[in-house]
């Protein structure tokens, strides 16, 4: 059984804290649908209708092509242990870059990584959630350093190089580059 809110309520906000992985999906008019995994310390509620993440680079930049072409995205949120729970929060997203005007008011409120190329900010349309009961038991052991350790290993002026590349999605939809290499906190 699905319930359905406007926005996030505190119930919402204490599963979200405790979830050590979430995943995002997007998708343009036309292409592919992109669904991604996300680990570390990389997602805030901003308020009950706005929540927001860091995004690293990665293997492309699909989510930042698809919220520019179109701008739905799913985020979803499930209970590897008791109570079984699957949280989804619908919305639409942008990207915010190092460049942009509200860049440091908003990485403020972050632990900024290793290879942080942008946050992408969702105003909440709606929360679903049902009863993830299909969802197994799952033990968190430990977070991958390997993306982090790549990225605090990088020369600085190489990756932003190799970042201001990244202008388009693997079907070929425009993204904006980062403009520079972000060393983390």
């Amino acid at each position: 059984m699905a319930d359905f809110f406007d926005a996030l309520e505190d119930k919402h906000v204490t599963m979200i804290r405790q979830q050590p992985v979430f995943f995002v999906a997007t998708a343009a008019a036309d292409g592919r649908i992109n669904l991604s995994p996300k680990g570390y310390d990389a997602f805030r509620v901003l308020s009950p209708t706005q929540v927001a993440y860091l995004d690293l680079g990665g293997s492309g930049n699909e989510t930042h092509a698809h919220l520019a072409a179109d701008g739905r995205i799913t985020i979803m949120f499930c209970n590897f242990q008791q109570p079984a729970l699957i949280l989804r929060i619908y919305g639409g997203g942008r990207a915010v870059l190092p460049q942009d005007d509200e860049w440091e008011a908003l990485a403020a409120r972050f632990t900024l990584l290793p290879g942080t190329r942008q946050i992408f900010v969702i105003d909440v349309e709606s929360v679903q959630t049902s009863c993830g009961w299909g969802v197994p038991f799952m033990e968190f052991q430990e977070e991958r350093q390997t993306l982090k350790k790549a990225h605090a290993q990088a020369n600085p002026a190489e990756w932003a190089a190799k970042m201001s590349l990244r202008i388009s999605s693997i079907d070929g939809l425009p993204t904006r580059a980062t403009d520079r290499y972000i060393a983390g906190d």
